[in-house]
């Protein structure tokens, strides 16, 4: 990575969580059984889980709701921990926020001096 002195290598901890609402009108929740792994993988997904559960990035649910773990492995052979959302995404309610053009920002801060 070229501007790997710009980035912290360990994940920060965060002392609030943010809170959100992922709007899915009155669809159903939709669970996920986890998908197949080696021990190996399974292992680094527990690990991981763990991980976050300390830092305070997840906490334990009862939800109806599941989304599969995937491990993808990055160009360095290491693995990534994502979740497979596609399902929830499929039914979220969307926001639609325009992002400004970059010449309107552009007059606005020229305006500013």
């Amino acid at each position: 990575m070229r501007n790997k002195i710009l980035f912290d290598p360990t994940p920060s901890i965060i002392n609030m969580p943010p809170q959100t609402a992922i709007k899915t009108g009155d669809h159903p929740p939709i669970y996920s059984n986890q998908y197949s792994s080696s021990n190996e993988d399974q292992e680094i997904k527990v690990q991981e889980t763990q991980k976050s559960l300390e830092r305070g990035q997840i906490e334990k649910s009862t939800s109806p709701w599941s989304s599969p773990i995937v491990l993808v492995k990055k160009k360095d052979k290491t693995m990534r921990f994502c979740i497979d959302y596609r399902r929830l995404n499929a039914i979220t309610i969307k926001n639609a926020f325009p992002l400004s053009r970059i010449e309107d920002i552009f007059d606005q801060l020229s305006d500013a001096v």
